[in-house]
């Protein structure tokens, strides 16, 4: 039976996701792979996914190099299938949503930690040592996650064992994976040994070498150029810029091209969603914005500034409950929510987390502290569930930690309002007889006005800066 070919088309590695960021390839053209074995580790918004190969059989043709975008539906690999060798049965059933030719094995979808993509994975089905998940994770809350997922394997590529992860923290920190000496169980490295060699320098070199774009938009590794040779290159290759005319007159100096300001970044992974949601948003919602300032002259002793805040905002949801809603602008429908969960903005350098404080409406202010920095470390070293990243009904970001008094936060729907808390300061503020200096917090509420009137925003503003108000 003479060989065929075979286009593999890349799957929606989530619940409609557009594309994936190639991060690294498994194999090469020309090399023989087996069913199932993996061929490539793609990011997404959301996790570092190994996809596995979907035939038995020669490769062909990549589609691309790390750092290339692939979006789905299109061509991610080619094969010639070797009939001699294990194939999967046609129309069984993958667990991915593919395009036309596409068939992506079950068994091989694993959803991994990324230091640099977001969410980790929960184990789930058909890993024989999983447990179930449920399948709704968002970065910002636009998209889920894929429901078939398993737990994360270290792969040995270039003769280094390493999770996906790993190497991916390994390419932002500009180590040299290859020279990290390894800690882990079967000789694998760990996201420790990683950041242990980042911090003493000991395995820096190749990953830390300049990157050019090459034909297609490939990231290609080259030399760094000895320093003394620094001005004369500059020297060559960028005119000198003035602020003169050749007539020897002041002139606007024209903005530098890339050229010199260097090559465009293409957004991945968290910041590219991120980019997305609120394109979104900023397309779907009519956003007005009300300012104010909370008084906390009257607040006895030292106090929780974050737990006062959330307590105050569940305060004005149960006073006008239009505010803590979902809405939906194509049936024009609202959902009123009899629980307050908050979306809690966290930034980082990968981009936009919003976890969600969930019953903060039955936390105390020791509860709303713990559970606030068990989320924020979940974020750090993304171990945040998936399901911990959607399903908020308002939210807060806490901007003013480190400067700004008033701002326009953006709605994300479904929710229809969000709190922005600015920086704290001392104002001078009029009183009966005279003026004092009070400790007071710029305040901005943010709503969806196809969703609620104004008076309704402006009673739960007064409802949450009566509440911030009070002595305790």
């Amino acid at each position: 039976m003479a060989n065929t070919k075979k286009t593999f088309l890349l799957p929606d590695l989530g619940e409609g996701l557009p594309d994936a960021t190639i991060v690294e390839w498994y194999v090469k053209e020309g090399d023989t792979i087996r069913l199932d074995d993996n061929l490539v580790s793609m990011e997404t918004a959301k996790a570092v996914v190994d996809v596995p190969s979907p035939v038995s059989g020669k490769v062909v043709k990549l589609a691309g190099a790390a750092g290339d975008v692939i979006v789905t539906g299109k061509m991610l690999a080619e094969f010639e299938i070797d009939p001699s060798m294990p194939q999967r049965a046609e129309g069984q059933d993958t667990g991915h949503h593919h395009g036309a030719g596409s068939h992506a094995p079950e068994d091989g979808d694993k959803v991994v930690a990324s230091d640099e993509g977001g969410v980790i994975s929960d184990a789930g089905e058909p890993a024989p040592k999983g447990e179930a998940r449920a399948d709704s994770g968002t970065v910002v809350g636009a998209m889920q996650s894929s429901d078939a997922v398993r737990s994360e394997q270290a792969v040995a590529v270039g003769g280094v064992k390493a999770m996906p992860a790993v190497r991916a923290m390994a390419r932002k920190l500009g180590v040299d994976i290859a020279r990290v000496r390894a800690s882990g169980a079967d000789g694998v490295v760990t996201m420790d040994d990683v950041k242990r060699a980042a911090a003493d320098g000991s395995a820096s070199g190749v990953a830390s070498s300049a990157r050019v774009k090459g034909t297609g938009g490939a990231d290609l590794p080259t030399s760094r150029p000895h320093p003394s040779a620094a001005p004369q290159m500059r020297e060559a290759t960028a005119p000198a810029r003035s602020t003169l005319s050749q007539g020897g007159k002041p002139m606007r100096t024209q903005p530098p091209g890339v050229s010199a300001s260097g090559q465009p970044e293409q957004l991945k992974g968290v910041r590219r969603n991120m980019a997305r949601v609120m394109a979104d948003a900023h397309a779907k919602v009519v956003p007005t914005t009300l300012c104010d300032d909370a008084d906390l002259h009257a607040w006895l002793g030292k106090q929780d500034i974050t737990a006062r805040l959330v307590r105050a905002i569940v305060a004005a949801c149960k006073a006008v409950p239009a505010l803590n809603a979902w809405f939906d602008g194509e049936t024009l429908t609202r959902t009123l929510h009899p629980h307050v969960d908050i979306g809690i903005a966290v930034d980082t350098e990968d981009g936009l987390f919003v976890p969600a404080l969930r019953n903060a409406d039955m936390l105390d202010g020791n509860g709303v502290r713990a559970a606030i920095q068990r989320l924020r470390a979940q974020v750090e070293d993304r171990t945040i569930p998936a399901t911990e990243l959607s399903g908020y009904t308002i939210s807060l970001s806490n901007f003013g930690m480190f400067a700004g008094r008033y701002a326009t936060p953006v709605v994300v729907p479904p929710c229809v309002a969000i709190v922005g808390a600015g920086k704290l300061s001392h104002d001078v503020v009029a009183v009966m007889g005279g003026i004092e200096v009070h400790r007071r917090m710029p305040i901005s509420l943010t709503f969806d006005h196809r969703a609620c009137t104004g008076g309704e925003a402006a009673r739960f503003l007064k409802a949450l800066l009566d509440d911030m108000a009070a002595p305790q």
